[in-house]
């Protein structure tokens, strides 16, 4: 599997992440399972996350400065976090 983060928004707080290589029991697994808004378009799972203003991942003055660091560590903490999920399945 492979995340990549699609869009994110500083004013709403929120990121859309975007799962490739599931298949598609895997992905009905998640789009079923999880609260998060979740859709399932062309064969790419897609999840998108609120978070509270002291938790958002870009708001620090580090992750303006690093963007690219930022946005791999979230990539890779949602493929850890999608993957745990999917041990249950």
């Amino acid at each position: 599997m492979e995340v990549k983060i699609s869009n994110y928004c500083d004013d709403d707080n929120f990121v859309e992440y975007c799962a490739y290589g599931l298949s598609f029991d895997q992905m009905e697994f998640l789009n079923n399972n999880l609260d998060e808004e979740t859709l399932i378009e062309e064969g790419v799972f897609k999840i998108k996350m609120y978070f509270d203003d002291e938790l958002y991942p870009f708001r620090s003055d580090v992750a303006k400065f690093r963007l690219d660091d930022f946005i791999a560590r979230e990539e890779i903490e949602m493929n850890v976090f999608l993957s745990s999920f999917l041990e249950d399945m």
